[in-house]
């Protein structure tokens, strides 16, 4: 891999000694370096003291477990560095709790090293062309019903409010919003922001979404900005 990924820093937050060395030699491999945390406690004195790029979770940590780790990432620090979730919990709930609070992806145990190879790419790319649009200035802003999305600031206002939203809900906002009137499938929405073959997550979309429309109900209740086309996928209303 190149330099630009030599120069990434990968967060591992597991406790599990043998999991942890994997993941982190894998992102090796991959060409980034791994910075290693063994409980959800010490990931989260790593995350204040240096900045890195992504953090690879568990969910099921010593001390602050992987929701609380989120939960104060995304909150307390005020963080949007992206997270994906490498976690045995494989139930629905576990996954939705976790998207919900802002996490950008979710990887089951046992898993491929390719798997968590792509998804890191795919995740990184889009922070890494965020960061490119932001430094040459070459973003576009759309407007939808009072609605502004600002690409080279990644910055989104309804009315005269700063709407907060993670990298997954922004990219999903911004690919809606350039083509208001055409439907997405999940799929393509899937493909479309994370830039990596569809693993069937239809979920990470929904979640994703639902989110992004509880952030906009907060500024204007009755207002529908997103419409399910059902069978479909979404489109903006």
């Amino acid at each position: 891999m190149g330099d630009r990924a030599t120069a990434q820093k990968i967060l591992v937050v597991e406790d599990d000694q043998d999991i942890n060395a994997l993941l982190a030699k894998i992102m090796r491999n991959e060409g980034y370096e791994a910075v290693q945390a063994y409980s959800g406690t010490e990931g989260l004195l790593r995350i204040e003291s240096d900045a890195f790029d992504l953090v690879l979770l568990d969910m099921m940590l010593p001390g602050m477990d992987g929701m609380s780790f989120v939960a104060r990432l995304r909150g307390e620090l005020l963080s949007s560095t992206p997270v994906i979730i490498v976690s045995a919990k494989a139930g629905l709930a576990d996954k939705v709790d976790m998207l919900s609070l802002g996490a950008d992806d979710y990887i089951v145990k046992p898993f491929e090293p390719e798997e968590v190879a792509v998804r890191v790419r795919a995740v990184l790319r889009r922070s890494g062309d965020a960061s490119a649009r932001e430094t040459d200035g070459g973003g576009k802003t759309y407007v939808f019903k009072g609605l502004t999305l600002d690409e080279t600031a990644r910055r989104v206002m309804l009315d005269d409010a700063e709407i907060t939203l993670t990298v997954s809900e922004f990219d999903i906002l911004s690919v809606l919003i350039q083509s208001p009137d055409k439907v997405f499938s999940r799929e393509r929405l899937y493909e479309l922001v994370w830039k990596s073959g569809y693993y069937g997550e239809d979920n990470a979309i929904n979640v994703h979404v639902s989110n992004i429309r509880k952030k906009l109900a907060a500024i204007r209740p009755d207002e529908e900005y997103i419409k399910t086309v059902w069978g479909i996928g979404f489109k903006l209303s």
